[in-house]
């Protein structure tokens, strides 16, 4: 008698780094269209006029909705930096095991990089001048 497969929630794969880099890029999408949200509803307050904005902008301002537009930001520079990740697989380019090991760390790296020059650019660029 031929044993049939155990579902996956039993065991029968292993937890990679690609599978979380895969579902992290799902959470990251998520974020991403919260944050468009965001972004609307800023843009629709500038539309607005200047109490609106400024209501916005004081809103905006607080610590914990800065620490989430910061977690906005670095799901943007991963989300962007995995897709072009994706987009090589797309390619057929990167598909060995040592070459998606890899292309995760390159990912993850250009991820912190991409994230903390956009936000020096964003928040400390113009105080600094």
């Amino acid at each position: 008698m031929r044993e049939r497969p155990l579902s996956p929630h039993l065991g029968v794969f292993r937890f990679t780094t690609s599978m979380a880099m895969s579902i992290a890029n799902r959470i990251t999408g998520l974020i991403l269209s919260v944050g468009l949200l965001v972004l609307v509803w800023w843009l629709m307050a500038a539309a607005n006029g200047p109490a609106a904005y400024a209501g916005a902008i004081r809103l905006l301002s607080h610590g914990l909705v800065q620490l989430l537009l910061a977690g906005w930001l670095l799901s943007f520079a991963y989300h962007l930096c995995n897709g072009i990740r994706h987009l090589t697989w797309d390619m057929g380019l990167g598909m060995e095991r040592h070459e998606v090991k890899r292309s995760g760390v390159a990912t993850l790296i250009a991820t912190v990089v991409i994230a903390m020059a956009i936000g020096y650019l964003a928040f400390f660029a113009r105080s600094a001048s």
